[in-house]
């Protein structure tokens, strides 16, 4: 089982910016601001007015799409392996949906004034941004389809899996309230999923906290949902640049 390692927070956890060559990181550095990103912390909301690109490195955040009757359903979850805001170089000052923090933990931010400049550069940060909106569109689109086609349990292993391989433990920190919030399902329905994995020693959970105990065998009920996503994002994200 893994466990957690405490490490000095650098931008370079971030699996994007870890991946810009010495140059270009070199001039991102001093506009890169770190900031703490709590638990439930909403990055922006439905609408807003973007002004900053979010680097998360040790949190994950969670993309919401909210209804207007105030109901809402997760679309796509970013950690350490991406970005938040890609509205900002895609043509686009906002967004519909919302963005908040799932698994608490740190990151970086940049002024979207400095994100122009850079991305009009064409270089090394344009290129890496737009690949990882490429798995991110794939994430998107595959939620959908889980979504609609496949059971609450292999949606709870799917979330429950994407999680994990954004952090450095088995172990996450969240309500059965939020995570029906996130899959857009009734409390009940979380709580029987997550009940039916615990008896079968695959996660234990106790009060708002859930640990992975049975890894393998959560790989073997999940949808076929997770793989794909998962084969995107290894064929994407080891953020080859062009030679």
């Amino acid at each position: 089982m893994k466990t957690a390692i405490v490490v000095p927070d650098t931008p370079r956890q971030n699996h994007l910016l870890a991946a810009l060559p010495e140059a270009d990181y070199a001039r991102l550095l001093p506009d890169l601001e770190p900031l703490p990103m709590p638990l439930g912390w909403a990055l922006y909301e439905s609408g807003d007015q973007m002004t900053h690109l979010y680097f998360p490195t040790t949190s994950i955040v969670s993309l919401l799409y909210v209804m207007e009757g105030g109901e809402s359903a997760e679309i796509a979850i970013t950690g350490n392996e991406g970005l938040i805001g890609i509205s900002l170089f895609m043509g686009g000052e906002s967004t519909p949906s919302r963005a908040v923090v799932q698994s608490a933990g740190s990151g970086y931010r940049l002024k979207a004034g400095i994100l122009k400049k850079e991305f009009a550069r064409g270089g090394a940060l344009q290129f890496l941004a737009l690949r990882f909106t490429q798995a991110l569109i794939t994430q998107m689109a595959q939620t959908a389809v889980c979504n609609r086609h496949h059971a609450l349990d292999q949606q709870l292993c799917r979330w429950l899996l994407l999680s994990l391989d954004r952090l450095s433990c088995n172990e996450l920190t969240m309500t059965q309230e939020l995570i029906a919030n996130m899959l857009g399902v009734r409390r009940e329905g979380v709580t029987e999923a997550a009940h039916k994995l615990q008896a079968d020693g695959l996660i234990r959970y106790s009060r708002g906290r859930i640990t992975v105990l049975n890894r393998p065998e959560l790989e073997r009920r999940v949808c076929e949902c997770y793989a794909v996503v998962k084969k995107e994002n290894d064929r994407l994200l080891p953020y080859q640049l062009p030679g």
